[in-house]
């Protein structure tokens, strides 16, 4: 695989996708309505449930924007990754995966090309929001928009890899928004987006051991102590864990010579 090679389908790869999502303005619309939704709408409700903790960075940022806002950064890139899986099983049934995979570069490099390029579309939008966010007093330290930069690439990629993996077990696009149904909301509310696993702990020890070993909870938790310059340790080598993992069975997943890529029409 030569360097020039490679840097021109990734520039092809990035600009393809930025292109299609700029299009689609109802997707861009929907992407920053939704979390502002949540902000405004349940904000005075999560600031009189949440108590206080003592678990850092909660000691010194009480209010719903430490536990609210970054979950809701979290959300918004698991709904673009689910929305990009989307668009990879649309490809796929209009033959244009088959035409990227059949370039003379590694599949795993292809794909992950694809998987960069989504993240690198959704990541403005995310920072769109955390800027809007200010409106209601959501002020994180100044250095916590970049410091948090690197945790929500990282979790971008592991969700991403994991819209991939859905991507690739998916056989049908009229199956596929079930599918989605079935992982985006069991994801999200069963994690650490929207209360501390403490206050889940109380609700019930099921959930809260489910929202423990929710992958997306380590994401969520990865972004809000890096937005108020914290580094959670364990929350980033769960996400390069399953990022990885992810990543690995997507591959395996679009080998034409495995599962079900090999059996698809249009694969």
């Amino acid at each position: 695989m030569k360097m020039d090679h490679a840097l021109r389908a990734l520039t092809g790869i990035v600009l393809r996708e930025t292109l299609r999502t700029l299009r689609q303005r109802g997707r861009l619309f929907s992407a920053i309505v939704r979390p502002l939704v949540w902000l405004a709408i349940f904000a005075a409700g999560f600031r009189s449930v949440l108590g206080l903790s003592i678990t850092p960075p909660y000691q010194t940022y009480v209010l719903y924007d430490v536990y609210v806002v970054p979950g809701l950064a979290a959300m918004m890139l698991l709904f673009h990754a689910m929305a990009s899986s989307l668009a990879m099983v649309y490809d796929r049934e209009m033959g244009s995966m088959r035409l990227l995979l059949t370039a003379p570069l590694p599949r795993w490099y292809l794909l992950a090309a694809r998987l960069l390029a989504s993240v690198v579309v959704g990541l403005p939008l995310v920072y769109l929001f955390l800027v809007i966010a200010r409106y209601w007093d959501v002020r994180p330290p100044a250095l916590g928009y970049v410091a948090v930069f690197p945790a929500l690439l990282l979790s971008g990629l592991m969700l991403g890899a994991f819209g991939l993996l859905v991507s690739s077990v998916s056989t049908q696009m009229e199956n596929f928004a079930g599918v989605m149904n079935f992982v985006i909301f069991p994801m999200f509310f069963a994690s650490t987006a929207l209360y501390p696993l403490w206050r889940l702990a109380e609700a019930g020890p099921v959930l809260a051991t489910i929202a423990a070993w929710n992958p997306f909870s380590s994401a969520v938790e990865l972004i809000r102590f890096a937005l108020y310059l914290r580094f959670d340790a364990g929350s980033a080598l769960v996400v390069l864990f399953c990022l990885f993992a992810f990543f690995l069975a997507a591959v395996l997943g679009y080998d034409p010579g495995r599962g079900l890529w090999s059996r698809r029409p249009g694969g």
